[in-house]
Protein backbone atom coordinates (compact mmCIF):
# COMPACT_ATOMS: atom_id res chain seq x y z
CA UNK A 1 0.00 0.00 0.00
CA UNK A 2 1.31 3.45 -0.89
CA UNK A 3 1.41 5.62 2.28
CA UNK A 4 -1.03 8.50 2.44
CA UNK A 5 0.52 11.85 1.53
CA UNK A 6 -0.07 13.84 4.72
CA UNK A 7 1.54 16.04 7.33
CA UNK A 8 0.46 16.98 10.85
CA UNK A 9 -0.14 20.51 12.07
CA UNK A 10 -0.64 20.25 15.81
CA UNK A 11 -2.64 23.14 17.27
CA UNK A 12 -2.46 22.24 20.98
CA UNK A 13 -0.63 25.47 21.82
CA UNK A 14 -3.30 27.60 20.15
CA UNK A 15 -6.68 25.86 19.84
CA UNK A 16 -5.86 23.59 22.76
CA UNK A 17 -5.30 26.64 24.94
CA UNK A 18 -8.80 27.83 24.01
CA UNK A 19 -10.15 25.02 26.19
CA UNK A 20 -12.19 26.72 28.93
CA UNK A 21 -9.95 27.30 31.95
CA UNK A 22 -6.68 26.34 30.23
CA UNK A 23 -3.67 28.63 30.00
CA UNK A 24 -0.10 27.47 29.35
CA UNK A 25 2.99 29.28 30.57
CA UNK A 26 5.76 29.99 28.06
CA UNK A 27 7.86 27.26 29.66
CA UNK A 28 5.01 24.76 29.32
CA UNK A 29 4.44 25.72 25.69
CA UNK A 30 8.12 25.27 24.93
CA UNK A 31 8.20 21.85 26.64
CA UNK A 32 5.14 20.68 24.69
CA UNK A 33 6.62 22.05 21.44
CA UNK A 34 9.88 20.19 22.08
CA UNK A 35 8.08 16.87 22.57
CA UNK A 36 5.86 17.45 19.51
CA UNK A 37 9.07 18.00 17.55
CA UNK A 38 10.55 14.77 18.95
CA UNK A 39 7.39 12.93 17.86
CA UNK A 40 7.98 14.12 14.29
CA UNK A 41 5.10 16.59 13.92
CA UNK A 42 5.85 18.69 10.85
CA UNK A 43 4.07 21.92 11.83
CA UNK A 44 3.39 23.36 15.30
CA UNK A 45 0.83 26.13 15.60
CA UNK A 46 2.42 28.03 18.45
CA UNK A 47 -0.31 30.57 19.17
CA UNK A 48 -2.20 33.70 18.17
CA UNK A 49 0.44 36.41 18.79
CA UNK A 50 -1.85 39.44 18.52
CA UNK A 51 -3.87 38.24 21.54
CA UNK A 52 -1.41 39.62 24.10
CA UNK A 53 2.19 40.65 24.56
CA UNK A 54 2.86 37.47 26.53
CA UNK A 55 1.40 35.35 23.73
CA UNK A 56 3.56 37.24 21.24
CA UNK A 57 6.68 36.52 23.29
CA UNK A 58 5.81 32.84 23.68
CA UNK A 59 5.39 32.36 19.92
CA UNK A 60 8.65 34.23 19.32
CA UNK A 61 10.52 32.04 21.83
CA UNK A 62 9.23 28.85 20.22
CA UNK A 63 10.36 30.15 16.82
CA UNK A 64 13.86 30.57 18.28
CA UNK A 65 14.10 27.04 19.73
CA UNK A 66 15.70 25.63 16.59
CA UNK A 67 13.16 22.83 16.19
CA UNK A 68 12.86 20.66 13.09
CA UNK A 69 9.12 21.37 13.04
CA UNK A 70 8.01 24.46 11.17
CA UNK A 71 6.28 27.03 13.37
CA UNK A 72 2.89 28.46 12.48
CA UNK A 73 0.64 31.09 14.04
CA UNK A 74 -2.91 32.30 13.59
CA UNK A 75 -3.86 35.69 12.18
CA UNK A 76 -7.01 37.49 11.18
CA UNK A 77 -7.08 39.22 7.79
CA UNK A 78 -5.75 42.42 9.39
CA UNK A 79 -2.39 44.17 8.90
CA UNK A 80 -1.64 44.25 12.63
CA UNK A 81 -2.07 40.48 12.90
CA UNK A 82 0.27 39.86 9.98
CA UNK A 83 2.83 42.28 11.44
CA UNK A 84 2.77 40.31 14.69
CA UNK A 85 3.40 37.07 12.79
CA UNK A 86 6.28 38.67 10.90
CA UNK A 87 7.84 39.98 14.12
CA UNK A 88 7.62 36.54 15.77
CA UNK A 89 9.53 34.94 12.90
CA UNK A 90 7.08 32.14 12.11
CA UNK A 91 7.46 30.00 8.99
CA UNK A 92 3.74 29.85 8.20
CA UNK A 93 0.84 32.18 8.98
CA UNK A 94 -2.75 30.97 8.93
CA UNK A 95 -4.89 33.85 7.69
CA UNK A 96 -8.49 33.05 8.52
CA UNK A 97 -11.87 34.66 8.00
CA UNK A 98 -15.38 33.31 8.45
CA UNK A 99 -17.05 32.41 5.18
CA UNK A 100 -20.54 31.13 6.02
CA UNK A 101 -23.53 33.38 5.32
CA UNK A 102 -24.40 33.50 9.03
CA UNK A 103 -20.90 34.51 10.13
CA UNK A 104 -20.57 37.00 7.30
CA UNK A 105 -23.82 38.66 8.34
CA UNK A 106 -23.22 38.69 12.10
CA UNK A 107 -19.45 39.26 12.31
CA UNK A 108 -18.46 41.30 9.26
CA UNK A 109 -21.58 42.94 7.86
CA UNK A 110 -20.10 42.93 4.38
CA UNK A 111 -20.36 40.85 1.24
CA UNK A 112 -18.36 37.72 0.59
CA UNK A 113 -16.48 39.41 -2.24
CA UNK A 114 -15.57 42.42 -0.10
CA UNK A 115 -14.21 40.17 2.63
CA UNK A 116 -12.35 38.02 0.13
CA UNK A 117 -10.66 41.04 -1.47
CA UNK A 118 -9.52 42.26 1.96
CA UNK A 119 -8.18 38.83 2.88
CA UNK A 120 -6.30 38.41 -0.40
CA UNK A 121 -4.54 41.69 0.28
CA UNK A 122 -3.22 40.18 3.52
CA UNK A 123 -2.00 37.08 1.63
CA UNK A 124 0.03 39.36 -0.63
CA UNK A 125 1.30 41.34 2.36
CA UNK A 126 2.45 38.18 4.18
CA UNK A 127 4.17 36.87 1.05
CA UNK A 128 5.94 40.17 0.52
CA UNK A 129 7.50 39.66 3.96
CA UNK A 130 8.66 36.10 3.29
CA UNK A 131 5.91 34.11 5.04
CA UNK A 132 4.21 31.02 3.74
CA UNK A 133 0.42 31.29 3.95
CA UNK A 134 -2.49 29.05 4.83
CA UNK A 135 -5.63 30.74 3.47
CA UNK A 136 -8.27 29.40 5.85
CA UNK A 137 -12.05 29.44 5.88
CA UNK A 138 -13.69 29.51 9.31
CA UNK A 139 -17.09 27.77 9.48
CA UNK A 140 -16.22 26.31 6.07
CA UNK A 141 -18.47 23.29 6.57
CA UNK A 142 -21.54 25.57 6.56
CA UNK A 143 -20.32 27.73 3.66
CA UNK A 144 -21.73 27.75 0.13
CA UNK A 145 -19.48 25.34 -1.82
CA UNK A 146 -19.40 27.67 -4.83
CA UNK A 147 -17.94 30.48 -2.71
CA UNK A 148 -15.44 28.11 -1.09
CA UNK A 149 -14.18 27.06 -4.49
CA UNK A 150 -13.91 30.69 -5.57
CA UNK A 151 -12.07 31.61 -2.38
CA UNK A 152 -9.61 28.73 -2.55
CA UNK A 153 -8.88 29.36 -6.23
CA UNK A 154 -8.21 33.05 -5.53
CA UNK A 155 -5.97 32.22 -2.58
CA UNK A 156 -3.94 29.78 -4.67
CA UNK A 157 -3.65 32.38 -7.46
CA UNK A 158 -2.17 34.77 -4.88
CA UNK A 159 0.37 32.15 -3.87
CA UNK A 160 -1.16 30.62 -0.74
CA UNK A 161 0.54 27.28 -0.13
CA UNK A 162 -2.46 25.85 1.73
CA UNK A 163 -6.24 26.10 1.58
CA UNK A 164 -7.70 25.68 5.06
CA UNK A 165 -11.07 24.02 5.70
CA UNK A 166 -12.43 24.30 9.24
CA UNK A 167 -15.39 22.33 10.52
CA UNK A 168 -15.60 24.95 13.25
CA UNK A 169 -18.78 23.68 14.90
CA UNK A 170 -18.03 19.97 14.61
CA UNK A 171 -20.98 19.93 12.24
CA UNK A 172 -19.93 17.17 9.84
CA UNK A 173 -20.09 13.39 9.73
CA UNK A 174 -17.51 11.25 7.90
CA UNK A 175 -19.95 10.72 5.01
CA UNK A 176 -20.36 14.49 4.67
CA UNK A 177 -16.59 14.93 4.81
CA UNK A 178 -16.17 12.39 2.04
CA UNK A 179 -18.72 14.27 -0.05
CA UNK A 180 -16.89 17.55 0.52
CA UNK A 181 -13.59 16.00 -0.52
CA UNK A 182 -15.18 14.63 -3.69
CA UNK A 183 -17.02 17.81 -4.72
CA UNK A 184 -14.80 20.64 -3.41
CA UNK A 185 -11.55 19.21 -2.07
CA UNK A 186 -10.75 17.68 -5.44
CA UNK A 187 -10.93 21.12 -7.11
CA UNK A 188 -8.26 22.68 -4.88
CA UNK A 189 -4.96 23.30 -6.67
CA UNK A 190 -2.75 23.75 -3.59
CA UNK A 191 -2.46 21.73 -0.36
CA UNK A 192 -5.68 21.20 1.58
CA UNK A 193 -5.58 21.59 5.38
CA UNK A 194 -8.36 20.05 7.48
CA UNK A 195 -9.30 21.39 10.93
CA UNK A 196 -12.05 19.43 12.72
CA UNK A 197 -13.87 20.06 16.00
CA UNK A 198 -15.46 17.33 18.08
CA UNK A 199 -18.91 18.64 19.04
CA UNK A 200 -20.63 15.53 17.67
CA UNK A 201 -17.73 13.19 18.45
CA UNK A 202 -16.55 12.91 14.83
CA UNK A 203 -13.36 15.02 14.78
CA UNK A 204 -10.87 12.16 14.49
CA UNK A 205 -13.09 10.19 12.10
CA UNK A 206 -13.63 13.25 9.89
CA UNK A 207 -9.91 14.01 9.86
CA UNK A 208 -8.93 10.48 8.87
CA UNK A 209 -11.69 10.35 6.24
CA UNK A 210 -10.32 13.57 4.74
CA UNK A 211 -6.79 12.15 4.76
CA UNK A 212 -7.87 8.97 3.00
CA UNK A 213 -9.63 11.13 0.38
CA UNK A 214 -6.57 13.28 -0.31
CA UNK A 215 -6.30 16.03 2.33
CA UNK A 216 -2.66 16.88 3.07
CA UNK A 217 -2.39 18.83 6.33
CA UNK A 218 -4.25 17.34 9.31
CA UNK A 219 -4.88 19.46 12.40
CA UNK A 220 -4.74 17.81 15.82
CA UNK A 221 -4.42 18.53 19.52
CA UNK A 222 -2.83 16.36 22.19
CA UNK A 223 -5.54 14.54 24.17
CA UNK A 224 -8.11 16.22 21.91
CA UNK A 225 -8.29 19.36 24.05
CA UNK A 226 -9.62 22.55 22.49
CA UNK A 227 -12.56 24.91 22.18
CA UNK A 228 -15.76 23.41 23.69
CA UNK A 229 -15.39 19.64 23.17
CA UNK A 230 -12.01 19.86 21.49
CA UNK A 231 -10.35 18.81 18.26
CA UNK A 232 -9.12 15.68 16.49
CA UNK A 233 -6.83 13.80 18.88
CA UNK A 234 -3.17 13.65 17.86
CA UNK A 235 -2.61 10.23 19.41
CA UNK A 236 -5.58 8.68 17.59
CA UNK A 237 -4.75 10.32 14.26
CA UNK A 238 -1.12 9.16 14.39
CA UNK A 239 -2.09 5.60 15.30
CA UNK A 240 -4.65 5.50 12.49
CA UNK A 241 -2.13 6.91 10.01
CA UNK A 242 0.26 4.09 10.98
CA UNK A 243 -2.32 1.29 10.88
CA UNK A 244 -4.60 2.44 8.05
CA UNK A 245 -2.51 4.90 6.04
CA UNK A 246 0.89 3.21 6.05
CA UNK A 247 2.55 6.34 7.49
CA UNK A 248 5.36 5.14 9.76
CA UNK A 249 7.62 8.19 10.19
CA UNK A 250 6.17 9.41 13.52
CA UNK A 251 7.61 8.21 16.83
CA UNK A 252 4.46 6.92 18.49
CA UNK A 253 6.35 5.90 21.63
CA UNK A 254 6.44 9.62 22.54
CA UNK A 255 2.66 9.73 22.86
CA UNK A 256 2.30 8.65 26.53
CA UNK A 257 4.82 11.29 27.65
CA UNK A 258 3.21 13.93 25.47
CA UNK A 259 -0.25 13.06 26.76
CA UNK A 260 0.88 13.15 30.39
CA UNK A 261 2.64 16.48 29.89
CA UNK A 262 -0.43 18.13 28.37
CA UNK A 263 -2.66 16.58 31.05
CA UNK A 264 -0.43 18.10 33.74
CA UNK A 265 -0.10 21.52 32.06
CA UNK A 266 -3.78 21.83 31.13
CA UNK A 267 -5.31 20.31 34.25
CA UNK A 268 -7.68 18.35 31.99
CA UNK A 269 -7.81 14.83 33.41
CA UNK A 270 -7.90 11.91 31.02
CA UNK A 271 -10.69 9.36 30.94
CA UNK A 272 -9.39 5.90 31.80
CA UNK A 273 -11.12 4.49 28.71
CA UNK A 274 -9.48 6.95 26.30
CA UNK A 275 -7.93 5.19 23.27
CA UNK A 276 -4.14 4.94 22.96
CA UNK A 277 -3.15 6.84 26.12
CA UNK A 278 -5.95 6.12 28.62
CA UNK A 279 -5.18 3.98 31.67
CA UNK A 280 -7.39 1.13 30.45
CA UNK A 281 -6.39 1.22 26.76
CA UNK A 282 -4.34 -1.98 27.04
CA UNK A 283 -5.87 -3.46 30.20
CA UNK A 284 -7.76 -6.76 29.98
CA UNK A 285 -10.02 -8.38 32.56
CA UNK A 286 -12.27 -10.84 30.73
CA UNK A 287 -11.16 -14.40 31.36
CA UNK A 288 -12.12 -15.46 27.83
CA UNK A 289 -10.03 -12.65 26.35
CA UNK A 290 -6.99 -13.22 28.53
CA UNK A 291 -6.96 -16.97 27.96
CA UNK A 292 -6.77 -16.37 24.20
CA UNK A 293 -4.24 -13.56 24.49
CA UNK A 294 -1.85 -15.70 26.49
CA UNK A 295 -1.59 -17.80 23.33
CA UNK A 296 -1.66 -14.91 20.84
CA UNK A 297 -2.17 -11.23 21.81
CA UNK A 298 -3.53 -10.48 18.36
CA UNK A 299 -6.77 -12.23 19.31
CA UNK A 300 -7.90 -9.15 21.23
CA UNK A 301 -5.37 -6.44 20.34
CA UNK A 302 -5.28 -4.79 16.93
CA UNK A 303 -3.01 -1.97 18.07
CA UNK A 304 -0.02 -3.38 19.95
CA UNK A 305 0.80 -1.45 23.15
CA UNK A 306 4.55 -1.41 22.46
CA UNK A 307 3.90 0.50 19.21
CA UNK A 308 2.67 3.47 21.23
CA UNK A 309 5.02 3.16 24.19
CA UNK A 310 2.57 1.31 26.45
CA UNK A 311 2.48 -2.07 28.21
CA UNK A 312 -0.25 -4.67 28.36
CA UNK A 313 -1.94 -5.27 31.72
CA UNK A 314 -4.06 -8.17 32.91
CA UNK A 315 -6.54 -6.91 35.50
CA UNK A 316 -8.22 -9.14 38.06
CA UNK A 317 -11.96 -8.70 38.61
CA UNK A 318 -15.35 -10.38 38.49
CA UNK A 319 -14.77 -11.56 34.90
CA UNK A 320 -11.37 -13.12 35.64
CA UNK A 321 -10.87 -16.77 34.71
CA UNK A 322 -8.54 -19.51 35.94
CA UNK A 323 -5.89 -19.05 33.24
CA UNK A 324 -5.66 -15.33 33.89
CA UNK A 325 -5.23 -15.70 37.63
CA UNK A 326 -2.65 -18.46 37.16
CA UNK A 327 -0.71 -16.14 34.83
CA UNK A 328 -0.78 -13.28 37.33
CA UNK A 329 0.28 -15.60 40.17
CA UNK A 330 3.20 -16.89 38.11
CA UNK A 331 4.24 -13.35 37.12
CA UNK A 332 4.67 -12.62 40.84
CA UNK A 333 6.90 -15.65 41.28
CA UNK A 334 4.36 -17.53 43.39
CA UNK A 335 3.29 -21.15 43.27
CA UNK A 336 -0.15 -22.15 44.54
CA UNK A 337 -1.97 -25.44 44.62
CA UNK A 338 -5.17 -25.92 42.61
CA UNK A 339 -7.24 -25.46 45.77
CA UNK A 340 -5.40 -22.25 46.63
CA UNK A 341 -5.92 -20.94 43.10
CA UNK A 342 -9.64 -21.73 43.36
CA UNK A 343 -9.89 -19.95 46.72
CA UNK A 344 -8.04 -16.92 45.38
CA UNK A 345 -10.25 -16.75 42.31
CA UNK A 346 -13.40 -16.83 44.43
CA UNK A 347 -12.06 -14.04 46.63
CA UNK A 348 -11.18 -11.87 43.63
CA UNK A 349 -14.69 -12.22 42.20
CA UNK A 350 -16.38 -11.54 45.54
CA UNK A 351 -14.30 -8.42 46.27
CA UNK A 352 -14.67 -6.95 42.78
CA UNK A 353 -18.44 -7.49 42.81
CA UNK A 354 -18.44 -5.22 45.86
CA UNK A 355 -17.13 -2.41 43.59
CA UNK A 356 -13.60 -2.71 44.96
CA UNK A 357 -10.71 -2.71 42.50
CA UNK A 358 -8.11 -5.43 42.97
CA UNK A 359 -5.01 -3.33 43.52
CA UNK A 360 -1.52 -4.76 43.80
CA UNK A 361 -1.62 -4.39 47.58
CA UNK A 362 -4.95 -6.21 47.82
CA UNK A 363 -3.65 -9.00 45.58
CA UNK A 364 -0.51 -9.44 47.70
CA UNK A 365 -2.67 -9.70 50.84
CA UNK A 366 -4.86 -12.28 49.11
CA UNK A 367 -1.83 -14.30 48.04
CA UNK A 368 -0.64 -14.46 51.64
CA UNK A 369 -4.12 -15.54 52.76
CA UNK A 370 -4.26 -18.14 49.99
CA UNK A 371 -1.02 -19.72 51.21
CA UNK A 372 -2.48 -19.93 54.73
CA UNK A 373 -5.53 -21.75 53.39
CA UNK A 374 -3.45 -24.83 52.63
CA UNK A 375 -1.98 -24.89 56.12
CA UNK A 376 -5.32 -24.56 57.84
Amino acid sequence: MKPWNVEICDVTLRDGEQTPGVSFTCEEKMAIASLLDETGVEVIEAGFPVVSENEHQCVQKICRMGLESRICCLARALPGDIDAAIDCGVDLVSIFFATSDLHMKIKYRCSHDEMLERALGMVDYAHDHGLHVRFAAEDASRTDPAFLQKMYAAGADHGAEYSGFADTLGYMTPVEMMQFMKETGSTISNKLAIHCHNDLGCATANTITAAECGAFQLHTTVNGIGERTGNARLEEVLALLRLKGGVDRYDLTCLPRLSALVEECSGIQMMETKPIVGKNAFSHESGIHIAAMLSDPETYEYLRPEMVGRQRQYILGKHTGKKAIEHVIASKGCTLSPDQVHWLLCQVKEISEGKCRITDNILNDLLREAQKQEKA
